[in-house]
């Protein structure tokens, strides 16, 4: 837990790929989720991560990592007491970038809420939703209602890297209810982990 004794929140950015708009989604759910005042937040952005294609010769659940980048991505998500992953839909499905960093570790992820936010065209990133729901269900976790946001391109403004993302009410509303929910599920889940 932090200094402060409330929940580390952790905004996952799955997509790595140059121009993505997972950028100014996950800066903008950050900055909702430091206004909401329950959590200590912090950005996660895979991109910086840097993750190579899973490499370690054990598995997960051993926790025997021999690769520097692996102890480094165990020591940041263990640290989190939640996460919200802003996710893309690549082809009806996730994206490559996120599902690879989740299979890097397993136990660190266990007994924590996960609040989903995808974005992509008319489904709005509602079949990464579907694929990634059994994958951190498989992990123990615990994924929450999430936010929904079709044709993100229409919400994300500027250009480069001070690109914005500028959501309608509906999705502020939900970016605040999922943020609710992670509030309170998160000290719960906390009684799992410590036992």
């Amino acid at each position: 837990m932090s200094d402060t004794d409330r929940p580390i929140l952790q905004v996952i950015v799955g997509s790595t790929r140059p121009g993505r708009a997972g950028l100014p989604v996950g800066r903008w759910i950050c900055g909702r989720a430091r206004e909401h005042g329950g959590f200590d937040v912090e950005l996660v952005d895979l991109a910086e991560v840097g993750l190579p294609l899973f490499d370690e010769p054990h598995h997960p659940r051993l926790k025997r990592y021999t690769h520097e980048h692996t102890r480094r991505w165990s020591a940041t998500v263990d640290r989190a007491d939640a996460f919200v992953f802003v996710v893309p839909e690549y082809n009806h499905s996730i994206n490559a970038a996120t599902k690879n960093a989740i299979d890097h570790l397993n136990s660190e992820w266990a007994h924590k809420p996960a609040g989903l936010v995808s974005y992509g065209g008319v489904a709005g990133g509602t079949r990464a939703v579907t694929a990634l729901e059994p994958v951190l269900n498989a992990l123990r976790m615990t994924p929450l209602p999430g936010v929904i946001v079709p044709f993100v391109a229409q919400f994300v403004h500027g250009e480069g890297d001070e690109r914005t993302f500028e959501p309608n009410d509906e999705i502020a509303a939900g970016a605040k209810a999922m943020l609710d929910e992670l509030a309170r599920v998160a000290p719960a889940l906390r009684s799992l982990r410590a036992g």
